[in-house]
């Protein structure tokens, strides 16, 4: 008995001091929860093996992750997305690329100017300028998702001697009709996020299987996503409010003469299939490849099997693959 005693009381005062740092965590972690995300974004950087670096281009200071070897890789982002979009994704294209995944101007961590043009011509004139920054004339790949999908279709429309392949990921740039278009051309935001409702929102709207997010990284979401709500509204009137401005990239699109892969969700309900048609048409060489039980995200939602379709595109030989 004494000796269970004592050990007792040895136990008590290190469980003691085990729960009051679990409560000091927990406090910190309610106090600012940014912390929370920003520990769950250092797990997948680590998983992916990148890293964050910084660059000055095209009048802008950029925040972007950098993983692997090789001949680059461009992952451009879309609206109120951030790098760290593509960071499910690294870990399973197996260091076949210098992966570059860039926060656009504007967001995320890069540098955003008061009253500048973040539109699509803009941010393709920005891209040029980063891709000759980090990639100085080597074979560059790009893949863009959504608006950064039309932001990148810009870009290859002007037929840049470094750009080798280009990816559209269920992009945006091109008219299409489904209620989210209608939506946006009614002036509304859907993708607006000031909180825990309108994030809930946009997570049914951009998702099929719900992603984890751990507590309390959701408050963070919001509070990042509720500062930014007026320059969201401000990018959304720049690439939607005007069609010569929206549909910028479907007229650059027949300029595209690199082989070029549609990569798309069979159920997005965002920028949905009939967008895809839309860049056929345009990019008569293009090939077309759908994912199922997805929807925007694909690269979130299915990253093992985006990377085996980018892989698989990205590597062949070029004398293979179609182009104008």
């Amino acid at each position: 008995m004494p000796l269970a005693f004592g050990r007792r009381r040895r136990r008590g005062p290190r469980l003691g001091w085990l729960l009051v740092l679990a409560g000091l965590g927990l406090g910190l972690l309610w106090w600012r929860p940014e912390l929370a995300l920003e520990a769950e974004f250092a797990r997948q950087r680590w998983r992916a093996d990148a890293v964050e670096r910084e660059v000055e281009a095209g009048g802008h200071r950029w925040r972007y992750l950098e993983s692997g070897s090789g001949e680059p890789l461009v992952l451009v982002h879309g609206f109120t997305g951030s790098k760290e979009n593509w960071l499910p994704l690294l870990p399973y294209l197996e260091g076949r690329f210098r992966v570059l995944a860039p926060d656009l101007p504007g967001w995320g961590e890069s540098q955003r100017i008061e009253g500048a043009d973040y539109g699509y011509r803009a941010q393709a004139e920005r891209l040029a300028a980063f891709i000759a920054r980090v990639a100085p004339g080597q074979p560059v790949r790009l893949v863009g998702h959504s608006m950064g999908g039309g932001i990148t279709a810009l870009y290859a429309g002007e037929a840049p001697e470094s750009l080798q392949r280009l990816v559209l990921m269920d992009a945006a740039g091109v008219p299409f009709r489904n209620d989210f278009a209608r939506r946006v051309e009614a002036g509304e935001h859907p993708f607006e996020v000031i909180d825990e409702a309108g994030l809930e929102r946009q997570i049914e709207l951009v998702f099929r299987h719900r992603p984890f997010i751990p507590w309390p990284a959701d408050r963070a979401l919001i509070a990042q996503r509720r500062a930014q709500a007026a320059f969201e509204r401000e990018v959304l009137a720049q690439i939607a409010g005007d069609p010569l401005r929206a549909f910028a990239p479907a007229a650059a699109a027949q300029g595209i003469r690199v082989p070029t892969l549609l990569l798309w969700c069979r159920e997005d309900r965002v920028v949905d299939r009939s967008a895809a048609e839309g860049w056929q048409q345009r990019i008569r060489h293009a090939q077309l490849a759908l994912l199922e039980d997805c929807n925007h995200m694909p690269m979130m939602e299915r990253p093992r099997a985006v990377a085996r379709v980018l892989v698989d595109f990205l590597s062949a030989p070029l004398a293979a693959l179609p182009r104008s």
